[in-house]
């Protein structure tokens, strides 16, 4: 390789990439860490808020270790993906055990971690110890296969592994420390910016004048990826029991499963199953209230909720426990059912 990509990239970050994001203009891999984590499929205006606010609370890798997994999902609700948040509170935890609070500086290294896949590892030992390692997130896929005309299917496993060496030989081969922060940022930036999905801007492009796919008039048919993943639609009906002094009945959902790790309201399959669970309770009536849908990234979920009152806070027979307004503030809780709460 001429060196030509990784040298365009690198001087068109400096002057045309993005430095005005939070966790930018910084070689501290706990703030570079915890952002690549929140952007693994999540936009970067939705991220902002989040990264503030965790930081706020949470200002280095041992205060988020010591921190119980309720509080970060907590702040963490409404991101969605929860494993991340579970991944990222157990990787704090192994990063002050292992390496007393200190992030090692390998990619290699980071992937031992959990939650840390090869292009999270890869962009924190690139952007804060210049190692020589390629990211492969989706943006930097889409700018390569286009640069390249790499129209394998990237479905295949091998054939992602493939790109991936290709990746790794266009990296920068001088100066690491400066170049690869710059050069994956920019990768990641061009991907975000000119090289979009749809009407990318290939004419202001710094790659343009050897891009096989721009020469092609065919940037749009990269990169190729034929696996579509199917969605699916599921009812659930939530109890929503509330007691006379405004609590609620919570319990802790499953792991695996839908909001793994976050209180929730119970969850039953049918109406009949809600209602032959709550029986000796419904001194004043099952309510319905109006039903909703909400998206998950592979799965409608239409939620109808049905709110029963019950005088003091009995014990019941179902998983979970009686949370005031001041608990309910400090646990994690999935969007629509926080949401839902709020109306009450």
């Amino acid at each position: 390789m001429d060196g030509f990509l990784a040298s365009r990239v690198v001087h068109w970050q400096a002057t045309w990439g993005r430095h005005d994001l939070p966790w930018q203009n910084t070689r501290d891999p706990y703030r570079v860490w915890l952002s690549e984590i929140m952007l693994q499929q999540t936009q970067v205006a939705t991220v902002q808020a989040y990264f503030a606010r965790f930081l706020a609370r949470f200002a280095n890798v041992q205060a988020l270790a010591q921190a119980p997994l309720d509080e970060v999902l907590h702040l963490w609700a409404g991101l969605g993906y929860y494993s991340r948040a579970r991944n990222l509170h157990r990787c704090a935890q192994e990063v002050v055990r292992l390496y007393g609070g200190t992030f090692p500086r390998s990619a290699r290294q980071l992937q031992t971690l959990p939650g840390i896949g090869p292009s999270t590892a890869a962009a924190v030992a690139a952007l804060c110890f210049g190692e020589r390692a390629a990211i492969l997130d989706g943006n930097v896929k889409r700018v390569l296969t286009r640069f390249l005309g790499f129209g394998d299917d990237l479905a295949l496993a091998a054939n992602e592994r493939r790109l991936w060496d290709q990746a790794t030989q266009l990296l920068p081969t001088d100066n690491l420390l400066h170049n690869m922060a710059r050069y994956t940022q920019g990768m990641m930036d061009l991907g975000a910016t000119l090289c979009a999905t749809k009407n990318p801007g290939c004419l202001a492009c710094p790659l343009s004048e050897r891009c096989v796919a721009f020469a092609m008039d065919a940037v749009e048919k990269y990169p190729l990826k034929t696996r579509k993943l199917k969605r699916s639609a599921q009812s659930i009906w939530l109890l929503w029991l509330v007691s006379e002094d405004g609590a609620v009945w919570l319990s802790q959902r499953p792991t695996p499963g839908v909001w793994a790790g976050l209180y929730c309201l119970p969850l039953f399959e049918d109406r009949p199953a809600l209602a032959a669970a709550v029986a000796p309770l419904q001194a004043n009536g099952l309510q319905d209230q109006p039903s909703f849908k909400h998206v998950l990234t592979h799965k409608d979920l239409y939620l109808h909720p049905v709110l029963l009152t019950v005088p003091g806070r009995p014990a019941l027979a179902l998983d979970g426990q009686w949370f005031g307004a001041a608990q309910i503030a400090k646990i994690g809780l999935p969007a629509p059912i926080k949401k839902l709460l709020q109306t009450l």
